[in-house]
C-alpha cells in the first residue's frame, strides 16, 4: 500500500508510556503523529480547527481515560460527522471488547486490544489514513462542483438541466422560448464553466457522490 502523503495520526491516551510507545512505533514507520493526554485537550486543540486546514488523519483513542472517556469523545465526533474524515481506532483492554465491537457497528474504523501487534496496528492505521484521504478528496470534489454551479446564470442552469435530461437543442429552445442559437451559446458556456466537454461528462459530474 502506498503511504498517504502529509497525513497525521493522533494519539489520545492518558498513559504517557503508551503514548510514547505508539509515537516511536509510528516514527519507525515514517508516520507523523501528535499526542494528547486527554480527550479534552484533543477536542480543544484539533477538532476545533477549521475543516479547511484538515489533512488526512486517523485517531488512536484509548477507550477508558480520566476525565472525558474515549467513548464519550467518539460519540461527540459521531454526532458532528467527524469520523469519516478522521477514522477512529480504539485501543482497548479485554474487558472493553464488547463495547469496542459496538462502536465499530456505529462507525468506528476498528479496535485493537492491548497489548497490540505492531504490524497489525500499523496496517490498520495505513488503511484508516487512506479512507480519510479518499473522503477529503471527495469533499473537495463536491465543493469544486458547487463552486462551478454558483457561477452559472439562472438561464444557464435551465439549459443545463434540459441538456442533462437529454433534450435536443431544438426542443430546449421551444421549452425556454429562445432561439436554437441562444441555446447553443448557453450550452457552450455551461460546458466551459463546468469544465466538461460533453453532456455525458456533465451528467456524471453532477452525480459526484
Amino acid at each position: 500500500m502506498e503511504p498517504v502523503i502529509d497525513a497525521t495520526v493522533y494519539i489520545v491516551d492518558d498513559d504517557a508510556d503508551v503514548r510514547e510507545a505508539l509515537a516511536w512505533l509510528l516514527r519507525s514507520r515514517r508516520l507523523l503523529s501528535e499526542c494528547y493526554r486527554s480527550a479534552e485537550d484533543f477536542e480543544a486543540e484539533v477538532l476545533r480547527r477549521p475543516p479547511v486546514v484538515r489533512r488526512p488523519s486517523c485517531l488512536l483513542l484509548d477507550m477508558r481515560m480520566t476525565g472525558m472517556s474515549g467513548l464519550s469523545l467518539f460519540n461527540r465526533m459521531l454526532e458532528r460527522g467527524e469520523i469519516e474524515a478522521m477514522p477512529v481506532i480504539f485501543l482497548t483492554g479485554h474487558a472493553d471488547i464488547p463495547t469496542a465491537v459496538d462502536t465499530v457497528k456505529r462507525g468506528a474504523f476498528d479496535f485493537c486490544e492491548k497489548p497490540f501487534s505492531d504490524n497489525a496496528l500499523v496496517d490498520r492505521i495505513e488503511q484508516a489514513l487512506l479512507k480519510s484521504a479518499e473522503h477529503l478528496a471527495s469533499d473537495r470534489a463536491r465543493e469544486a462542483v458547487r463552486g462551478r454551479l454558483e457561477e452559472l446564470t439562472d438561464r444557464e442552469k435551465d439549459v443545463m438541466r434540459l441538456v442533462v435530461e437529454g433534450v435536443p437543442n431544438k426542443l430546449i429552445a421551444d421549452q425556454l422560448d429562445i432561439s436554437v442559437r441562444t441555446v447553443e451559446v448557453h450550452r457552450a458556456r455551461v460546458f466551459d464553466k463546468m469544465q466538461v466537454k460533453s453532456a455525458v461528462e456533465l451528467a456524471n459530474l453532477l452525480r459526484t457522490p
